[in-house]
């Protein structure tokens, strides 16, 4: 029986494993040659923590901090825009802009 389940695990690698060398003598793994410019983790990361900010946003502000927020920041898919741009599409002033954001 033990030869059986060693057997099926005899094809099994592991991604830090080495599997070669570079042509400076330093080892190669199956991770090293997989690897993209995209960070699974932090990309997930990034996302959780947006999804926390957003419900932080919605819950704990008022309707007109959140505006203020939304479009200081560029939230929700719209351009960010300055404090002046802000105060002036909302005809307040720019300290309180400052304030909320």
């Amino acid at each position: 029986m033990y030869f059986r389940s060693s057997k099926k695990s005899a094809q099994d690698i592991s991604i830090n494993e080495p599997i070669d060398t570079d042509k400076d003598g330093n080892t190669l793994t199956l991770i090293d040659i997989m690897a993209t410019e995209d960070n699974i983790l932090d990309n997930l990361d990034y996302k959780m923590k947006s999804e926390q900010l957003k419900k932080y946003i919605d819950n704990v502000l008022s309707p007109r901090e959140r505006t203020i927020i939304r479009l200081r920041y560029g939230l929700d898919g719209i351009e960010p825009l300055t404090q002046r741009e802000v105060a002036q599409k909302l005809g307040i002033s720019r300290s309180y802009v400052s304030e909320r954001a």
